[in-house]
Order: C-alpha cells, then structure tokens, then sequence
C-alpha cells in the first residue's frame, strides 16, 4: 500500500505533528485521492483554537483540513465517474459526524473522499488553483439552494427578475454565492471593501458597496427598491446583523448565517481555564438571542447553514456530479478567491493556518504537496 502521512491535531489547543498515517481503501462510492494540494480553513483554525468548543465527536488525533485536489489513486465499488489517473478537486468531510475522521480528512497525502463530492479537472487547471473551491463553494450552494435556507432556483434555469444579497463577496464562500446566484438567474448586490469591488463585478455582481459604509444597509435598500429580494446571505464575522437590517429594509423573509458575530479563533489558545473561551460562548448566545428576537419582529427566518448538510439532499448531486464539472470544463466559473501558495509539504499547513489566524483577505491559503 502507499505510504501515508498526515498533519495531525493531537490534542486540544495543540500545534499540528506531521507523522505516518495509515492508508485507507476506500468503500462503496469513494474514491482515494493522492492530494497535491489542499488549503487550510477557518473552521481548521478554530478547532484548533478553541479545542473542543467544536466538533466534540472528533476523536484525537484528528486530520483536520476540507478542501483536496489531486489525483484518483483508487476507486471503490458503485463509482462509475472516475477512474485512477484522474484528475479532481474534491470536499473532504472527515470532520463530519459518522465519518472515518482519520481517512477522511483533508491534511494528509491520500485522503478517501466521497465520489458524490468531487469533481473532474481540466489538464488546465492548476490543483493549487482548483483547491479553493470545495468547503467555500459548498457552504454557498448548501445556504442558496436548500430547501430549509434561501431556497432559490437551480443553475440553469431562466431568470427570476429577483435578486440575493450577497454579504461579505470577497470571502471565500461569498465569491462562490455570487456566481451561483448570477448562474441561478438572480440579480446580486453584494458588499465588499472598495479595492475589490471590480472583483466582485467581474463575478457577476450587478452592485458593490463598501461593509463600512455607514449608510451601507440604506444604500443596499435603494439599490434594490421595487425588486423583490429572494433572500440575504451573510458572510464573515458581523454579518448577520446589517444583513437582517437588509432583510427588514428590503422585505425579504430569508437570511442565511455563514458566520457566527464572534470571532472564535481570536479566543487565546491555552489549556485548563480559560476565562476568554467562555466570553466568546456567553457573547455568541446572547448575540443569537437578540438576534432571532429582531427577526421575530419582521417575520424573518434566519438560520445558520453548514457546508456538509448538501451531502445529503439533493444539493450535493446538483452541485459537483452536475453543474461544477461543466462549469470548470467550459471554463465558465472563475476559480475564487485567489490562491495564495504559502509553503510545500504537509510542515507547511500548520504555518498557513497561523498565517489565516492573522487575518486574509480575497485571498485562500494553500499548501502544495
């Protein structure tokens, strides 16, 4: 069998250790991916920042790490679309309950993924550049188009004269609501600070404005004024706030939460008490409640969407068995946000994830291996 190795979270709060791991054949509808590149995400830093705050069911040591590119080294049963030598771009769910946590995870070198949630590349795609797309494009789909979120039309469909409001596109995940919702045939208003909002245009937003606009909610309203507005996504740390004052402003009866109003992995990393940690936890809750309370006074449903829920409705097939891989081969979906290659070998994914802690904007972080 190929020889493993993976970074690995030993215990709360820790540093990653590059180590051997085990190889894992992979099962009916999976595939085993021979990574050569793969990016580090909030949801990593987070884990790592505030140990078991979040995902309590990952078992140490954990692979963390979500987004893969690579090649197909093997191939399970009831796997019709790849064969080994093909070249893919795929979301790792080892995080995820009821996962192989240590199979699945993405900051390794082979990493079983399931075959309903990769997708081919083109020979002319770099892996470094295709590795940005997985958690961001699949956090956006799953807040757009599932039924229990924005619940807007599929790609492909004509337009519906009605328009999304997209806040924080510059974010890895908002760069990916932005084309989804212009290919679902929805107008998109998005926010953005004022040196990327010709990047925002040229992924189909119709308006930019600036996020620290004091007049931003206002601005948004007028925009949109006789237009009837599908629904509101928000994005980033902050974001729900101005974008339930949005909704109330434009009417729109959907927002979906991609971000909590905290950020978790500002919490100091340490052990035992830590009096920070339970700050965060007491501000999250009571930001919540005063939250949905607003919603409940202009009838606005607001809900928090996970990125994996899509591998288990229809969104997951929608998405990378139908509309990404033709969207990458026809070239009609731009790769975004820009890949930022910050180091070689799995050594390098703890640095990267530091360097994230610090702040990155339009910008993805990615290791080569």
């Amino acid at each position: 069998m190929p020889h493993n190795s993976a970074a690995v979270l030993t215990g709360p709060f820790e540093k990653l250790t590059v180590r051997d791991a085990a190889y894992t054949a992979p099962g009916a509808g999976e595939i085993v991916i021979r990574n050569r590149a793969i990016a580090v995400n909030p949801l990593d830093s987070i884990k790592q920042s505030t140990g078991d705050m979040m995902y309590r069911w990952l078992p140490y040591p954990a692979v963390l790490g979500e987004d893969v590119a690579g090649e197909v080294v093997e191939v399970g049963s009831d796997v019709p679309r790849f064969q080994p030598g093909d070249r893919v771009v795929a979301y790792a769910v080892g995080l995820e309950k009821k996962r192989n946590h240590a199979a699945e995870g993405g900051f390794q070198l082979y990493t079983v993924v399931r075959s309903s949630l990769a997708s081919p590349l083109p020979s002319s795609i770099a892996f470094a550049d295709a590795v940005v797309l997985p958690l961001g494009i699949s956090t956006a789909a799953s807040a757009l188009f599932q039924q229990d979120q924005l619940d807007l039309q599929h790609p492909g469909l004509p337009s519906t004269g009605e328009a999304v409001v997209v806040w924080g596109g510059s974010t890895s995940v908002g760069s990916n609501a932005i084309q989804l919702a212009v290919a679902a045939g929805y107008l998109v208003v998005t926010t953005a600070s004022p040196h990327n909002h010709e990047r925002m245009r040229a992924l189909g937003a119709t308006y930019v404005f600036d996020y620290a606009s004091a007049t931003v909610v206002a601005d948004v309203a007028t925009a949109l004024a006789g237009r009837t507005v599908a629904g509101v996504f928000a994005v980033g740390t902050g974001s729900a706030e101005p974008a339930v004052a949005i909704a109330a402003a434009t009417g729109a009866k959907r927002v979906a939460l991609a971000s909590p109003s905290v950020a978790l992995d500002s919490v100091p990393q340490r052990k035992g008490l830590n009096l920070g940690l339970a700050k965060v936890g007491l501000q999250l809750v009571a930001g919540n409640v005063a939250l949905q309370a607003r919603c409940a006074r202009h009838g606005i449903r607001a809900r928090f969407v996970w990125g994996s829920t899509l591998m288990d409705n229809e969104v997951g097939p929608m998405l990378w068995e139908g509309f990404l891989p033709a969207a990458l081969a026809e070239g009609r979906y731009l790769l975004a946000p820009t890949a930022e290659i910050v180091g070689s070998g799995l050594e390098s994914v703890q640095p990267a994830l530091d360097t994230l802690r610090e702040g990155v904007s339009a910008r993805k972080l990615v290791v080569t291996l």
